[in-house]
């Protein structure tokens, strides 16, 4: 059901299970809406109408590098009790939880409309210089103070930490409506049963996260017979209005999906099941609802009609193939390499990914052009360009241990390239000697030894490269391409890892290497 767990029913409660890539469905308004549609009541794509509330608000420069966007509506015409008012607050925090992974992503606010005057302003400002009583507290405090001594700042202290200045929101009467992503002021901050009109603002550092939650929110205060109505945001850079509740539009791809699910759709037929989700379909295009935040490519479609064509209506099939089960062909080459270099007496490594932007750029004297994470929770949030810098770092780790230490590593790097994702995924092998007389002829002298073993010819050719000293870095040529880089590490580069010792490395695309060294490496 809607590709959910049913986990129990009991008498009018039906208990299910709501995975993380539907955060629409933590609402029981935005439950209900999906599940409408599932059964047959009402299909298709929904509509919900925005009316201009000629009000602004300003997002100042002090938020940049702090937490700099916002996303902010205003929906009247509530009628509150408390039965909604939990609901509201649900909503709430189901989403600082999950979608906003607990406030850092996106933290929210609701506040009773009566209580603001516009404009609203969005900046930051020394702590001590931010004075409010937050929620649940008797008296005026500091920012700092709240942080340090009340219940849910102590909490969510960790998300300003470091910061020199921290981010609220303050009407024109200068009264604070809050602080995100800690919590809301007591005066401005509060809804109650007489509440009638609402401001919700997100806060956070992706504006269409916040524009999606955003969306999830003043849908489901309209499924509870509000009126949405838009806000004016005055960057630096220019405006914006929110909520953008237009649908998005991509084409589908019918004979993915038909292949994808071994189906034989026509168009009709996949139009009426992505409706039966929610979605709208019109002449091969679909219609993506503004609070879904789960559908990103062709295979997302591909989910979304097999949950409403129903699991249960696949035919269980064994595939009507034989074949025989060997080793992949290039891991088998891969392998060859590890028992080579293992027998040169080096040792394998195995590092993350992700690393730290300065282990990247500034650590290894050079700027490349490298992929960032967005909405990272950490500060490893760049996918690592080249294997050297994972190995500097294993040094700079274990400088304890004995010498040498002479090390390799196979495994993924990541750079900008012309794929479905816009990221090429490449496979590399970053081999180094570590220890007080190392020099170029020892790397030379291993780059040798592993091309004679694959039988095949190698030369360099000298080249210029941050990360070496000069003239004494080279170009790797197998054949008449270029497929990697030896030299002896910059003494910088070395400073820069806090190392004692000497380093020379290489990095071999491996892939490259595997296709070159294909015809004699069959019976490897």
């Amino acid at each position: 059901m809607l590709g959910t767990d049913l986990e129990d029913i009991k008498g009018n409660e039906i208990h299910v299970e709501v995975f993380p890539n539907r955060p629409d469905l933590l609402s029981e308004q935005g439950f209900a809406r999906a599940f409408s549609s599932f059964i047959g009541v009402k299909t298709g794509l929904r509509k919900y109408q925005i009316k201009d509330s000629g009000l602004k608000v300003i997002i100042d420069r002090s938020v940049q590098g702090i937490r700099p966007f916002t996303a902010c509506a205003i929906v009247k015409g509530l009628s509150l009790d408390e039965e909604k008012i939990r609901q509201i607050i649900q909503i709430q925090e189901k989403l600082h939880v999950t979608y906003g992974r607990n406030r850092k992503k996106a933290a929210i606010g609701i506040y009773p409309l009566e209580k603001i005057t516009f404009p609203v302003i969005y900046k930051a400002d020394a702590p001590e210089k931010i004075r409010f009583q937050p929620l649940e507290s008797s008296k005026e405090m500091t920012a700092v103070q709240i942080l340090e001594e009340h219940k849910t700042g102590k909490e969510f202290a960790h998300l300003l930490k470091g910061l020199h200045r921290y981010p609220f929101f303050i009407d024109a009467k200068k009264d604070i409506l809050s602080m995100p992503p800690i919590i809301n002021a007591e005066k401005t901050g509060r809804v109650n049963e007489s509440t009638t009109d609402v401001f919700i603002e997100c806060s956070g550092f992706d504006f269409q996260v916040l524009s999606t939650c955003l969306n999830m929110i003043v849908t489901a205060l309209a499924d509870m017979e509000g009126e949405i109505y838009s806000l004016k945001l005055e960057y630096l850079d220019g405006t914006k209005v929110t909520p953008i509740l237009a649908p998005a539009k991509m084409k589908l791809d019918l004979p993915y999906i038909n292949r994808r699910l071994g189906l034989q759709l026509s168009s009709p037929e996949a139009g009426k099941l992505l409706e039966r989700m929610g979605d709208g379909y019109s002449k091969g295009e679909v219609l993506i609802p503004a609070y879904r935040a789960d559908i990103l490519h062709q295979a997302d479609f591909a989910e979304d009609i097999a949950i409403a064509y129903g699991y249960e209506n696949f035919k269980e099939e064994i595939p009507n193939v034989a074949t025989i089960g060997q080793e992949d062909a290039f891991e088998k080459f891969a392998n060859k390499v590890r028992e080579l270099l293992v027998g040169l007496g080096l040792l394998e490594v195995k590092n993350f990914h992700l690393m730290m932007k300065d282990d990247l750029t500034s650590k290894m004297n050079a700027h490349p052009r490298i992929v960032a994470l967005k909405n990272a929770l950490g500060d490893h949030n760049h996918l690592r360009n080249s294997l050297l810098p994972s190995i500097m770092k294993n040094l700079a780790e274990n400088q304890h241990h004995e010498y040498p230490q002479n090390l390799f590593e196979m495994g993924r790097t990541f750079s900008y390239g012309k794929t479905e994702t816009g990221i090429e995924e490449n496979e590399m092998l970053s081999v180094v000697f570590c220890h007080e007389k190392t020099d170029f002829t020892e790397i030379r002298q291993a780059l040798e030894v592993l091309m004679k073993a694959l039988a095949l010819q190698v030369s360099v050719k000298e080249t210029e490269h941050h990360s070496f000293i000069e003239g004494r870095a080279a170009d790797i040529i197998v054949g008449k391409e270029k497929i990697g880089l030896i030299g002896e590490l910059h003494p910088q580069v070395i400073i820069n890892w806090g190392l004692a010792m000497p380093v020379v490395g290489l990095e071999l695309d491996l892939k490259g290497l595997f296709k070159t060294a294909w015809k004699d490496t069959i019976n490897l």
